[in-house]
């Protein structure tokens, strides 16, 4: 399953279309009502122990090249999900640095399916609110509006909200994140207060990414320095100071991103599988697929480009050409992926590379 689905996301709509959304909610919608329940230490389940125990080993086997991330990340969550956060704050709050494509929105999306599961996590864009009007967007901009942070809270009570490239947010919106950082809670245009402290906050940001892909030759610790620095003089001092973690992520080597390709093509045949086609690969396939996809400031989102390309653009040749998919195979042959049944009676079928 790609990680990506079922994630609600407030960016890249019309203006038109947010506003009728805001408006829709007057009546509707009472967001203050909704109180997040906090954990009881006390009340917590044998099971649901065992689930946080496995924590970071699950993320491990979601993210690949983040090693020194996964350990901070999960002390948070752990926190977060057995009670012991402060009750007048959001559960837990992160700041991502790093390049595109490295693995932060892939990570919060990791975390808060396992623990929330896959409709609790609410997206927003920043480079949405860059202007003092955007706040009304966020908040409502008339009296009875809610915003599309008070239809978030009224959808649930609990998740996390992950606003992407924090920087770019205007400094009106910043003062929204002072209060959800201080208080967990919001005022909305309605007069009503939104009750956030059952949410993860996760700000991410490409602060000091051209520092850490330029400095390819300094130890990690050098580099995490300057983006740290960098990010400290970008955001307002009272923001930064209340986040709980700032975590800076590496830069996926070549290597890593082979392991990353390994992942994403078994993604690819267990979606396949679970729609009835019993497909295999094996390493020329990878070698292939790296080529084509590995890119060393873009990240991984090339490689997973590349991936659902070249493997979903085969079979749906191999579908069109009526070839039996009930056990097949890729491989490479002639610089082209090919999909064949594993018996060779049946035509070969090519995709161009």
């Amino acid at each position: 399953m790609d990680l990506r689905e079922g994630m609600i996301s407030y960016g890249a709509r019309s203006t038109a279309s947010r506003n009728a959304r805001c408006s829709s909610a007057r009546a509707t919608s009472q967001p203050s009502r909704c109180h997040a329940r906090r954990m009881n230490p006390s009340s917590i389940s044998p099971d649901r122990l065992e689930h946080l125990r496995h924590l970071e080993a699950h993320l491990a086997e979601q993210i690949r090249g983040q090693d020194h991330v996964l350990p901070r990340v999960a002390s948070v969550l752990h926190r977060g999900e057995l009670g012991l956060a402060p009750r007048s704050r959001p559960r837990g709050s992160f700041l991502f640095l790093g390049p595109t494509g490295v693995g932060k929105t892939e990570l919060t999306i990791a975390f808060t399916r396992y623990l929330a599961g896959h409709d609790k996590l609410f997206r927003f864009d920043m480079s949405e609110y860059q202007t003092q009007d955007s706040l009304g967007l966020l908040l409502g901009g008339k009296l009875g509006e809610v915003g599309l942070l008070g239809l978030t809270v009224a959808k649930s009570a609990t998740g996390t909200l992950p606003f992407d490239e924090i920087e770019k947010a205007h400094p009106r919106v910043l003062d929204v994140f002072l209060q959800v950082l201080d208080a967990a809670r919001v005022t909305m245009a309605n007069g009503e207060a939104l009750d956030l402290s059952g949410f993860y906050i996760v700000f991410t940001s490409n602060l000091g990414a051209a520092e850490l892909l330029n400095l390819q030759h300094s130890s990690f610790t050098t580099m995490e320095r300057h983006v740290l620095t960098k990010a400290q003089r970008s955001l307002r001092p009272e923001l930064y100071a209340r986040i709980s973690e700032k975590i800076v992520f590496s830069r996926l080597s070549y290597d890593v991103q082979l392991d990353i390709a390994r992942l994403h093509i078994g993604r690819e045949l267990a979606l396949l599988r679970g729609r009835g086609f019993d497909l295999v690969t094996d390493e020329t396939v990878v070698s292939f697929l790296i080529q084509r996809g590995f890119h060393p400031r873009l990240g991984a989102r090339p490689l997973r480009d590349a991936v659902e390309k070249y493997l979903r653009g085969a079979v749906a040749d191999a579908l069109l050409a009526e070839v039996s998919l009930h056990r097949g195979e890729f491989v490479v042959c002639g610089g082209e992926l090919l999909l064949r049944p594993s018996q060779r009676t049946v035509p070969t079928v090519a995709i161009g590379g």
